[in-house]
């Protein structure tokens, strides 16, 4: 889940649209919808209250078997974001977990993460393990900078579950613990293997005789004659510009390559204004909003909304990560035929059609004042099995950062099964950016001028220009300088 701000999964807080989801946040995230609140977090959270050596009685004894000394009889306290994946994945993770070693766990699902959590660990007293999601996400970065996250160093590095002759680090999918690292160390486990990009309905191509777009003008052209027929073009959930900046930082990537996405993550001086990418792809978003093709009303739609209109065939194409299917499937007609698809091709674009933004979502971190530290640790290994990774595609339809680490057994749905086609014709040509991970005030500011860009009181000249100022701005910062995009 990517991600993290509405990546992240953004949730609908007014409660009107159902469970949401997305913040990704962001969730992925996502984001910035909750920077008030979350940069606001007190300075207590790195100072306060409470036992910083955590209860005596959850301490055991160190094996093979056992690395961390989880100890027989102690109790976990866990909370997750119940957004598109739901919570019954962790029922069932803690279920195994008392089963195999006795530890029994409280569970909490919910959406109001920054709500229920704050004030938790401003008084020092946090869970023992969370996933970290949603709209009403805890920012990661503010988190760390408060001195309240554990460095996973120890998890990653003690031998796996499923074969002790290797580092839990070893089996994982490269480059999934990216995004989860601050100033060189992993402190958030992003444990969703996720794609981004655009998604249509295969039954309504049929119907329509429209052949799934490579090119940006063969995208254009379905717009237009889904506008010809009384259909929207692109859809984009408005109130969450996280979601359209999918479809801008995607065509940069793929416009410019690999190098233009580092220059926006490394805070470059031409990440933005003076480059030719970050022009195009700005550009050709805003072709779609001058051309009248965007799906009506869709400025001003929470991501549940918009999803569901896209569902009642009002859109050809919807702008999404892989949680989508998920976060829709009670909306989702049994017949609807869900695929994922790269985003098209500008002219002389430097990556090949099939390339896509993948990486992981979801955050799941360990407070570094949870009164379970072994517990948690130990809990945290075990998501990173093969029987834990399989009980999550089971309940949640989705894929974890585990390499290989889905049973075949398991029977995916048709949106998530055209990720997992997607990612084999990708291959190696997958980008991910770090900026919304590294920098949340910063990616606040570049979806609050994609919102102006879409709603047509800014010009792309203008985009570029706010979204340069926002990384000049984090530039300044010296914690920058120790977050590098290799």
């Amino acid at each position: 889940m990517g991600s993290t701000s509405a990546e992240n999964h953004g949730s609908d807080t007014t409660g009107t649209s159902g469970v949401g989801r997305r913040d990704l946040i962001k969730r992925s995230a996502a984001l910035g919808l909750i920077s008030v609140p979350a940069m606001s977090f007190l300075s207590a959270c790195a100072s306060g209250g409470g036992d910083d050596s955590g209860d005596n009685n959850t301490q055991g004894k160190t094996s093979k078997s056992n690395p961390f000394g989880a100890q027989k009889g102690s109790k976990l306290d866990v909370v997750v974001f119940k957004g598109g994946y739901g919570d019954d994945y962790a029922k069932a993770w803690e279920a195994d977990f008392g089963k195999k070693l006795g530890i029994t766990s409280t569970h909490t699902g919910t959406q109001e993460i920054t709500g229920k959590l704050q004030p938790r660990f401003n008084a020092g007293n946090p869970p023992d393990i969370v996933d970290d999601s949603g709209a009403q996400q805890i920012k990661i970065d503010v988190l760390y900078k408060n001195g309240a996250l554990l460095d996973l160093g120890e998890v990653l590095d003690a031998p796996a579950v499923d074969d002790p002759s290797k580092k839990v680090r070893d089996l994982l999918i490269p480059g999934t613990l990216d995004p989860g690292i601050q100033e060189g160390k992993v402190v958030a486990l992003n444990y969703i293997y996720t794609v981004w990009g655009l998604w249509y309905s295969g039954k309504l191509f049929k119907e329509k005789g429209w052949t799934p777009p490579k090119t940006w003008d063969d995208f254009l052209a379905i717009c237009q004659d889904a506008k010809k027929q009384g259909i929207g073009g692109l859809a984009h959930q408005g109130k969450y510009p996280y979601y359209i900046n999918v479809a801008i930082m995607d065509l940069i990537a793929k416009k410019g390559g690999i190098d233009a996405v580092k220059a926006i993550d490394n805070l470059d001086p031409k990440a933005f204004v003076g480059s030719d990418a970050a022009q195009a792809g700005v550009e050709a978003i805003y072709e779609v909003v001058e051309k009248g093709l965007l799906m009506p009303g869709t400025n001003g739609l929470t991501h549940t909304e918009s999803q569901t209109r896209w569902n009642q065939y009002k859109a050809a194409f919807i702008t999404c990560g892989s949680w989508l299917e998920n976060e829709q499937l009670k909306q989702t007609p049994a017949d609807f035929d869900m695929k994922f698809l790269p985003m098209p091709l500008l002219a002389g674009s430097k990556m090949p059609f099939e390339a896509i933004r993948a990486g992981s979502g979801e955050p799941f971190i360990i407070p570094a004042k949870a009164k379970n530290l072994p517990g948690a640790k130990e809990f945290m290994r075990h998501m990173l099995s093969k029987d834990w990774s399989t009980l999550f595609a089971k309940e949640a339809n989705s894929l974890t950062i585990l390499k290989d680490g889905v049973d075949p057994s398991v029977k995916l749905r048709p949106g998530t099964q055209s990720t997992v086609e997607a990612s084999k014709a990708a291959g190696s040509n997958t980008f991910r950016y770090l900026y919304p991970d590294w920098y949340s005030e910063m990616d606040t500011a570049l979806q609050n001028a994609s919102n102006e860009l879409m709603a047509k009181r800014i010009q792309p000249k203008e985009w570029l220009k706010r979204c340069q100022a926002a990384v000049d701005k984090q530039a300044k910062d010296p914690a920058s300088k120790k977050n590098h995009h290799e």
